[in-house]
């Protein structure tokens, strides 16, 4: 299904420190993947993969804070990444940075919108 958020992102300044704080007051599971520069954020049951297991929730990621991961980010599914990149430039936003091939998942980007604000993309492999 296309334009449901699917995923968040945090960045963090202290990767132990954002960890703990994440853990204690809401439960979290968090899972780094050191060769990705990247940590699976659970927020509810999750299968081996850190994917949600149940529905209802949605699970994110955190990473070192950069100067294009600088705040949290919502990350929308969408069918067709470049048409919709396509779209976000036709409509008053900009794209930020390339779209990246994450391992064989899918593909990732970001693009500001119309206000400014930062938010990412997402396509599920086929």
């Amino acid at each position: 299904m296309s334009g449901r958020v699917v995923h968040f992102e945090v960045p963090y300044d202290d990767a132990e420190r954002a960890h703990g704080f994440y853990r204690e007051v809401f439960g979290w599971q968090i899972q780094p993947i050191p060769e990705l520069q990247y940590d699976i954020a659970s927020t509810g049951p999750a299968d081996d993969q850190g994917r949600p297991s149940e529905s209802g929730y949605i699970g994110g990621g955190m990473s070192r804070r950069s100067d294009v991961l600088s705040r949290p980010v919502i990350t929308i599914e969408v069918e067709d990444i470049d048409a919709t990149l396509e779209k976000v430039r036709a409509n008053g936003g900009a794209t930020v940075g390339k779209k990246l091939t994450v391992a064989d998942m899918g593909f990732a980007a970001y693009f500001t919108d119309s206000e400014g604000n930062l938010t990412g993309i997402w396509q599920n492999a086929t």
